[in-house]
């Protein structure tokens, strides 16, 4: 099939899919649209794991609002970060930061969080030394 010879109703159709549609540049279903503005775990390179709302993201750079850096955790029910997005920390054997309000990040991961992990994480107290 050439290109050059879709009839007006097949660009149409083709337009209508959603793969094909956007929303100022954006795929509307990209997972990147679908976690704009939800609760999230990000990992990073060089500065460790962080919890926030995730406000922007751009290629592997996330801002991430109300962030706090997760400085030890250990999670409810299994061993990484995913367990912690999903069962939430144990807030005796973890320790978690003071919110900054807006966070620059360079993302390597990015896991969104049930409610019960946002609970846990958002009740945590502020680490002191």
């Amino acid at each position: 099939m050439d290109i050059n010879d879709l009839t007006l109703g097949q660009i149409k159709e083709i337009n209508a899919l959603s793969m094909f549609s956007n929303n100022d540049g954006a795929n509307k279903n990209s997972i990147d649209a679908l976690l704009i503005g939800k609760k999230v775990i990000v990992r990073t390179y060089s500065a460790g794991a962080w919890f926030g709302t995730l406000k922007e993201k751009t290629g592997s750079e996330v801002i991430l609002c109300d962030a706090r850096r997760l400085w030890k955790f250990k999670a409810v029910d299994g061993i990484c970060l995913s367990a912690v997005a999903q069962n939430g920390i144990e807030q005796c054997n973890s320790r978690i930061s003071i919110a900054n309000p807006i966070q620059w990040l360079n993302a390597i991961e990015i896991i969104p969080c049930t409610d019960s992990s946002i609970s846990s994480i958002e009740g945590a107290k502020n680490a002191k030394p």
